[in-house]
């Protein structure tokens, strides 16, 4: 009984440390815009760059955890974050920021892989995901309010994130050092559930891109469209990330009760119109209510978005693929929503990623109805906020205090 119980806290520690860069992402890259001889542009896309190379990492590592072993993938993992960040925290040099920033966002990659495999494994991986997000949540919350008082040098951000690391690096040591002989034995065994695995992914993709595509330009809606002061923005945002807080809580609350496909159409519809009304914001109350419930509702579907990755392969596998693909579609999305803000508006830009996100709901939801049968084990929610967590939303102009994707991560910290 006990066993069902024990909470892996070095999975939670290593899933805090994996996604911290995704949520601190947002005051990360203002600060290389603030900081360094950086346009915004060129500060968004360190920022790109630093997910992509983090998708990747998933990509290149989701089948090889069982063979790498957990602990020494882990280790590695986090002493990249740790020498990446570090390095490009205590250097004005661009070009060493830029492989700084690539080297560390390989390495949460690294630690997220490990940390989403280990949790997919878990009898309750919703709980211990659940603990996770809360994490990440809570510290990038904190520092979000404490880092703008520590001055404007542009690696403080980044220099919290290699700390992290280092921090959660000796709880390594109660990660198993190779995985039981029972699975070893199944290290080559085919994806099960391809096509609707493939299906999610894609999917994914396209859920994180036009989540992010919002987030990436929301601090220009609150200050040029809804006329907002940038302290009122910011503090727009700082509700939204305690929101999501609320909406880890709920999430974890929740549980398997509504099943899977409720979740994540009923609740992609919600988020929809959350993103549409944020767009059009003209005033403070509608651009509030739409980034704060945004927020509140991302973690409790991209949970059951993930648990139904998981579900379709114990082993962790398809949760690392289709958190990766979010992880791409969070980097892509800034780019997305400045050229379609500046051809379209905000208000029209709002309305073509709503729509995007209803049609993308079919097939999530259809995969969710879908009969899984010949999965070995099946997890009901397990949530990886990349961010996002969100998770991750980037900005390249971003002021405050923000949630990234969110896991991790909308608003995205949602997201």
């Amino acid at each position: 009984m006990s066993a069902r119980t024990t909470t892996p806290w070095p999975l939670v520690a290593l899933f805090t440390a994996g996604y911290l860069a995704a949520y601190l992402l947002p005051t990360t890259v203002g600060r290389l815009d603030a900081g360094l001889p950086l346009s915004a542009t060129q500060a968004g896309a360190i920022g790109s760059a630093l997910l992509l190379s983090s998708a990747t990492a998933g990509f290149l590592l989701a089948s090889r955890v069982d063979r790498l072993g957990p602990r020494g993938l882990a280790r590695t993992g986090l002493l990249l974050a740790a020498a990446g960040y570090g390095t490009a925290a205590l250097t004005s040099a661009v070009p060493l920021v830029i492989t700084g920033a690539i080297v560390g966002g390989f390495g949460s990659g690294t630690a997220t892989t490990v940390a989403a495999t280990g949790i997919a494994g878990q009898r309750d991986p919703h709980r211990t995901t659940t603990l996770g997000l809360l994490g990440v949540s809570a510290l990038a919350g904190t520092l979000y309010l404490t880092i703008p008082h520590l001055g404007p040098a542009h690696g403080l951000p980044l220099a919290a994130i290699a700390c992290t690391a280092l921090l959660v690096l000796p709880l390594t040591g109660r990660l198993p050092a190779h995985t039981p002989a029972t699975r070893t034995l199944r290290t080559t065994t085919p994806l099960p559930h391809p096509r609707s695995g493939v299906v999610l992914a894609a999917a994914m993709l396209f859920w994180s891109l036009a989540q992010n595509s919002l987030w990436g330009v929301s601090g220009r809606i609150g200050l040029t469209q809804a006329g907002l002061t940038e302290v009122t923005v910011g503090v727009v945002f700082a509700v939204a990330l305690g929101a999501g807080l609320l909406g880890v809580i709920g999430a974890g609350a929740l549980g398997p009760r509504l099943g899977l496909a409720l979740p994540i159409g009923a609740g992609t519809a919600l988020i929809a119109g959350c993103i549409a009304l944020s767009a059009a914001a003209s005033d403070l109350s509608s651009f509030a209510t739409g980034e704060i419930a945004w927020n509140t509702l991302y973690p409790v579907v991209l949970s059951y978005v993930i648990g139904l990755a998981a579900s379709l392969d114990p082993r962790g596998r398809w949760a690392v693929l289709v958190g990766s693909a979010s992880s791409l579609g969070t980097a892509c999305g800034p780019l997305a929503g400045s050229l379609l803000s500046t051809r379209a508006g905000f208000p029209a830009m709002g309305v073509i990623l709503a729509f995007g996100l209803l049609l993308v709901t079919v097939p999530m939801t259809a995969v969710a109805l879908r009969p899984r049968r010949g999965t070995p084990q099946e997890h009901p929610v397990v949530e990886i906020p990349l961010e996002a967590v969100p998770a991750q939303r980037t900005a390249y102009d971003t002021a405050g205090p923000r949630q990234a994707a969110t896991a991790a991560t909308p608003g995205s910290g949602t997201g």
